[in-house]
């Protein structure tokens, strides 16, 4: 599909000799076309390979205010993390803030007493020691990183995280599984929250 959009001299650089949109200007188009989750999905990975941050592309939306898509692209900015590994660590993010149990963070760090790094989790609430971790492909067909990931689940549970394995088919078919077992290790954990919202 084609699109034809005006641009400032600012919004324009340079990349082996091929003129190009800077990050945030292609921010800015993205993110106000193609619907919203797939708009988060394609923020996240630019913003995670330029270091783009949301401000930088609120501040081309200030120059363009009554573009279209503009509402959409509000939207998208309040909910991008350049944390996100892959697509499918955007779209579980997305489902846990849909059933109203939005994560502390993403990629978290944990270490154990003498600041050993033990591992990172795709995202959770460090504070209750909840993580969920979306397992592709190649951590269910690969032996070796299978073993490894038995491994660290492990060493993880050792430190009192409690972790909710998300798979392309839980992801796709089952959403509410995802939130649903968020919500019980959250409360297990001791987390002051409501029911989740399971209409996903």
């Amino acid at each position: 599909m084609l699109h034809c959009n005006a641009l400032r001299h600012d919004e324009v650089t340079t990349v082996r000799g091929i003129p190009v949109t800077t990050p945030q200007r292609t921010a800015f188009d993205l993110g106000r076309r193609a619907g919203l989750v797939r708009a988060v999905v394609r923020l996240d990975a630019l913003l995670r390979a330029t270091n783009t941050g949301p401000d930088d592309v609120r501040l081309v939306a200030e120059r363009h205010r009554g573009a279209r898509g503009i509402v959409q692209l509000r939207q998208v900015l309040e909910l991008v993390d350049a944390g996100a590994e892959s697509p499918q660590e955007t779209r579980t993010r997305l489902v846990l803030i849909t059933a109203g149990l939005p994560p502390e963070g993403t990629q978290i760090d944990v270490y154990d007493r003498f600041g050993y790094h033990l591992g990172r989790v795709d995202m959770g609430w460090e504070t209750w020691k909840v993580g969920v971790e979306y397992d592709g492909e190649h951590h269910w067909g690969d032996a070796r990183q299978r073993a490894r990931d038995i491994d660290r689940l492990a060493t993880l549970e050792a430190q009192g995280w409690r972790i909710i394995r998300v798979s392309a088919d839980i992801l796709r078919d089952r959403p509410a599984t995802i939130a649903s077992r968020a919500y019980a290790a959250l409360r297990d954990a001791g987390a002051p929250i409501g029911p989740p919202n399971l209409n996903l």
